[in-house]
């Protein structure tokens, strides 16, 4: 027997409290089990155009792909390497050509279930959360300047939570010839539910309120038959991003929550094929 899973999805995005343009931008393919979040920066609109390039030329690039990939077997760490620099360059490229998007760039992080397993890419501090058994985990590991001082040991996690210079990434999409994603596999429970978000969530909300919110979700039961749906989720997803704004809203928020559920069970068809023989 072989378990299969899927995706129940949700997301939202806000502009926040103190800023007028949302430069977030987020995208979902249920049907392929893929996720992108993407938080630019940059001067006026520029930064909006980053994230909007990103999700745009990712989305275009994986959807022809990721289909293709699972009917011959590919490499999914390739294939997502390769729209990665693909999306890069043509960011690099407009940044270069334009005087107005002069250093513009984006965080990223992107999700791909297939099969068993969860495959994230990532640039900068946007993150992947992991609720398991009521447990919340991080993920990505940001590429920032705070984090590589919590690494040294100059700063525990609590001073960097104050920290004036929260925003100061090391690497993002668009700001260099080259991209340097992280690309990690992380192989998936039945009732995982997986946060994407932008540091507009994760610098106004700490992970204990996280994880409150995402503890709230109820579980699928025989008394409660349709409490993983889609709109117990959506509820989640506008909770969490209503905390940050309550919190002062400092910034742009978006968040994509992932559920992962257990589908059909299977044996090779064989099953199915002894069934059809029967009748």
């Amino acid at each position: 027997m072989s378990t299969q899973f899927t995706l129940e999805i949700a997301s939202h995005t806000d502009p926040g409290q103190v800023r007028t343009q949302n430069e977030d931008a987020i995208t979902h393919l249920k049907a392929l089990g893929l996720a992108i979040l993407a938080d630019g920066m940059g001067g006026y609109n520029a930064g909006e155009v980053a994230s909007g390039m990103a999700i745009a030329l990712l989305k275009s690039e994986l959807e022809q792909a990721l289909p293709n990939l699972s009917a011959h077997g590919g490499n999914l760490h390739q294939t997502l390497a390769h729209a990665i620099s693909t999306a890069n360059s043509s960011i690099y490229q407009m940044a270069a050509s334009r005087q107005q998007y002069t250093g513009m760039g984006t965080t990223l992080v992107v999700t791909v279930l297939q099969g068993h397993t969860l495959t994230v890419a990532h640039l900068g501090d946007s993150r992947l959360y992991r609720m398991r058994a009521g447990e919340l985990t991080q993920v990505t590991q940001d590429h920032s300047m705070l984090q590589e001082q919590i690494n040294a040991g100059v700063l525990t996690a609590e001073q960097a939570r104050h920290s004036l210079h929260k925003n100061l990434v090391t690497r993002a999409l668009g700001v260099a010839e080259q991209a340097q994603p992280d690309i990690i596999d992380h192989r998936v429970e039945a009732g995982d539910i997986y946060l994407l978000c932008s540091d507009g969530l994760s610098d106004m909300v700490d992970d204990v309120d996280i994880a409150d919110i995402l503890a709230s979700i109820p579980a699928k039961t025989l008394a409660n038959p349709r409490a993983d749906s889609a709109s117990n989720l959506q509820t989640s997803a506008e909770a969490l991003v209503a905390c940050a704004n309550k919190n002062g809203g400092r910034d742009n928020i978006s968040v994509i929550l992932l559920k992962v559920a257990a589908s059909q069970q299977t044996e090779n068809g064989l099953v199915s094929r002894f069934l059809k023989w029967l009748k």
